[in-house]
């Protein structure tokens, strides 16, 4: 799939794994940290005008509201920009979410599209069935230049998972189980197909919570094909004509894993790495300080009902601080309307409006020197939210609202 998409973007009749094009984008995107860099060269050039100001997206996300002065220089670097060159796409905050929960809400991604991000997790789109990467800020302020960014083809692994999904395993447990077998670099610069019984059943919020993650294998993406649920998500939201891109039924991958989920337990990763993986069963008992549910992985009114699922009618331990973000504005309503999070404010949790905040160590929940924190978020590298001598442990939303209320990580039965 992705061959086809970038050869036909490059104008080309076929591509094969490790040639290099040049591909028109359909969609640049930028955020708080990365796009004023991106800004900065953009002017280097002299230029006086973007490639098409449409197809241009700025998201103030990652240190907003602003956390200090410094964030608030960054902030209105993208305003001045959006401003000077008439951006269709920019969202302010009260208007903006989490990138990559907010831009597929928007319909702003389709099948078959090229995307470009300067943000590592750019790759969630391919959830739809775009090819979707993150780059540096520099080649983002070339495609706000001229509309082009260049590749060298991936190779593609499948991935395949069967059998029927047990209760509480979601997205994030099937890509953290992925993560654990392969490593950080089992996938580098390659293509993910997910594929199997098991996927064409995942919701799309789920799919996009392991295209979302791909980038922690090392792939350049990750993607579904589009079905039936892809275009009823579609429907309603983009209005821009697309053809969907398959792969062949004769494809040959360049390797192929398979999963039976009958039996699998939820998931869990221990510090320092997301591939360092084990059930939950194995994690049992350690003792949390933080929970965090939200970020662009598990932010979405899917993981925020499981969550309150777990946690209506009780309290959050007295020694657990719990954050709940939703990943967009919307998002946030819908769980108003739903009484969400009326749930988590009953349960003494904190709910923050739209924000990547604690997931970087931006701003919100930094943790202290010793803390632990279990969080539905990507990354737990050392450092990763506060202290270099804190650790970050990551779940899906289940485990973490159960953990939420017995102070230690445990399995979502032992709250019930």
């Amino acid at each position: 799939m992705v061959e086809k998409i970038l050869a036909a973007k490059a104008g080309k009749d076929k591509v094969l794994p490790g040639d290099l094009v040049n591909v028109r984008v359909d969609l640049a995107l930028g955020n708080d940290i990365t796009a004023p860099v991106a800004i900065k060269e953009f002017e280097r050039f002299g230029l006086d005008r973007v490639f098409d100001p449409e197809k241009i997206v700025l998201v103030p996300d990652h240190f907003t509201p602003n956390k200090d002065i410094a964030a608030a220089e960054q902030a209105m670097v993208l305003r001045c920009f959006a401003e000077k060159h008439a951006i269709k796409h920019y969202y302010e905050v009260g208007r903006m979410g989490i990138e990559h929960a907010l831009l597929p809400e928007q319909g702003l991604i389709w099948p078959g599209a090229v995307i470009i991000g300067a943000d590592s997790h750019t790759c969630t789109y391919g959830a739809l069935g775009a090819f979707a990467t993150g780059v540096g800020s520099t080649d983002l302020a070339v495609a706000m230049a001229i509309g082009e960014a260049w590749f060298k083809v991936p190779a593609t692994i499948r991935f395949e998972y069967n059998g029927l999904m047990p209760r509480w395993i979601g997205g994030k447990d099937l890509i953290l189980l992925t993560i654990g077998r392969i490593g950080v670099e089992g996938a580098r610069y390659r293509a993910m197909e997910f594929t199997g019984t098991a996927i064409e059943k995942l919701s799309m919020d789920g799919r996009m919570t392991m295209t979302n993650m791909a980038i922690e294998a090392g792939g350049k993406c990750g993607y579904v094909q589009p079905d039936q649920t892809t275009f009823d998500y579609l429907e309603g939201r983009v209005t821009q004509p697309y053809s969907a891109v398959y792969s062949d039924d004769d494809v040959v991958y360049e390797q192929t894993f398979s999963f039976d989920i009958t039996d699998l337990e939820p998931q869990i990763a221990f510090p320092p790495s997301p591939d360092n993986v084990y059930p939950v069963s194995e994690a049992a008992g350690i003792e949390i300080q933080q929970v965090v549910i939200g970020s662009c992985t598990n932010g979405r009114i899917e993981d925020l009902r499981v969550a309150a699922a777990v946690i209506k009618g009780k309290k959050v331990h007295p020694r657990i601080r719990l954050l709940v973000i939703p990943a967009t504005q919307r998002i946030y309503l819908q769980a108003l309307e739903e009484g969400l999070l009326t749930a988590f404010i009953e349960a003494e949790a904190a709910v923050s409006t739209p924000t990547c905040g604690p997931c970087l160590g931006g701003h919100m929940g930094i943790l202290a020197r010793g803390e632990k924190a279990l969080a539905t978020t990507n990354r737990n590298f050392t450092g990763r939210m506060g202290h270099p001598e804190s650790e970050v442990y990551l779940s899906g939303p289940a485990v973490a609202a159960a953990s939420a209320i017995a102070g230690k990580i445990v399995h979502p039965e032992e709250v019930l």
